[in-house]
């Protein structure tokens, strides 16, 4: 979907392919046809954008045959989908029983990452539709939180030099500009924007911040101050993943712990934070086991579908992602233009049984409630 700001700017929305469990290219072609053009059927628009996840299987088999490549942009083109943006942090495996620490590997410190991340940037200048000439990566801020030394650090800043020549260079043989966006998430070296200022590389014109809105909430900063430190280090927001995270008021209380505890599962890394605790845990259960006070709020980093609507002891930072749209684009310029829907968990939310409908109308409720957030805020959806 596409809207246009007040000040010109075109405005990209999508939904991320990283819920769908595909790792070779037939895989991901059959997403398609199964559910993105579903899902822009159930929207009623002539093109619905969708965040490729590419895992390192898929990207080797684009990268070695042209054809393949050609084979995947007619299939996106004959499905009337558009790409504009890819999510580079997983990096295979992402939907497989166990997920939890290895979405971090390879980090920026191992060259595996940085080929990785130049051949979806390749890949992705031969999808952006011919009228964009503007495309996107997400990738992890660096690396986990440890280890982490000062060595690590003065590699990883070479890194990023060599990603914002390497993509310099692409944009002047191509006439096209692929921006990597480094995305903050909780337990890793870049958590905050103040993290990212003193970790990443402002003022590079090719590099910026992905800013995930659970993960801001989770860290419990106010999208206000976050964008002005952002904008203070010269750190451009490459991209938004608009997500929210799960919230406990009373995490003491016996029927909220309950609840909570619904939410523990095996795939995926839950970290939890207390408002006003230094320290959080890196997943739920540690969590609820006694490895946090309990005296003030939770957030935990569980991706919920936008628009639901919790009864009961928990909710969602909602607000917290109303707030970031408002702050990004209700003032008079925009501050991105690539919007990504990001709920990765649908399978593995308490209380569900997916289907295949089931999950095409989540995902579509989702889309339609960001497309309102934005109308409301002033941009005019474009077919």
């Amino acid at each position: 979907m596409r809207f246009r700001h007040r000040d010109g700017t075109l405005v990209h929305v999508a939904y991320c392919t990283n819920v769908h469990p595909a790792e070779d290219l037939d895989g991901v072609i059959a997403q398609f046809t199964r559910y993105a053009r579903p899902i822009r059927d159930r929207l009623g628009v002539r093109r619905l954008g969708v965040g490729l996840w590419l895992a390192r299987s898929v990207a080797d088999t684009l990268t070695a045959d042209p054809g393949e490549l050609l084979r995947l942009r007619r299939a996106v083109d004959k499905a009337g989908l558009e790409v504009v943006t890819l999510n580079g942090f997983p990096y295979q495996g992402f939907q497989t029983e166990v997920v939890k620490y290895d979405v971090y590997h390879p980090d920026w410190t191992q060259p595996e990452r940085m080929r990785y991340t130049l051949d979806l940037a390749r890949i992705l200048l031969r999808l952006l539709p011919d009228d964009v000439t503007r495309g996107s990566i997400s990738t992890l801020p660096l690396a986990w939180r440890e280890p982490w030394s000062r060595a690590q650090d003065a590699m990883a800043q070479r890194r990023q030099d060599r990603l914002n020549r390497e993509l310099t260079a692409l944009a002047s043989a191509t006439g096209k500009t692929i921006r990597v966006a480094f995305e903050p998430e909780p337990g890793c070296l870049v958590e905050t924007t103040a993290q990212a200022a003193e970790h990443l590389m402002g003022g590079a014109r090719f590099l910026g911040v992905c800013l995930d809105a659970c993960h801001l909430a989770v860290a419990f900063e106010e999208p206000a101050a976050a964008l002005d430190r952002l904008a203070a280090a010269d750190l451009p927001v490459v991209k938004l993943q608009a997500s929210c995270a799960l919230q406990a008021d009373r995490p003491a209380d016996p029927a909220t712990r309950e609840a909570l505890a619904a939410f523990v599962e095996p795939r995926f890394l839950h970290q939890t934070r207390e408002r006003g605790v230094p320290y959080g845990t890196d997943d739920l259960d540690a969590a609820l086991d006694g490895g946090l006070p309990g005296e003030h709020e939770w957030r935990v980093h569980f991706h919920v579908p936008l628009h639901a609507e919790y009864t009961g002891p928990l909710r969602t930072t909602r607000p917290v992602l109303t707030d970031t749209l408002e702050t990004l684009f209700g003032g008079d310029r925009a501050l991105t233009d690539h919007v990504e829907v990001e709920t990765y968990t649908w399978d593995v939310l308490p209380g569900r049984s997916l289907t295949k409908e089931a999950l095409i109308e989540g995902i579509a409720a989702e889309l339609a409630w960001t497309r309102d957030q934005l109308v409301r805020l002033g941009l005019k959806e474009e077919n």
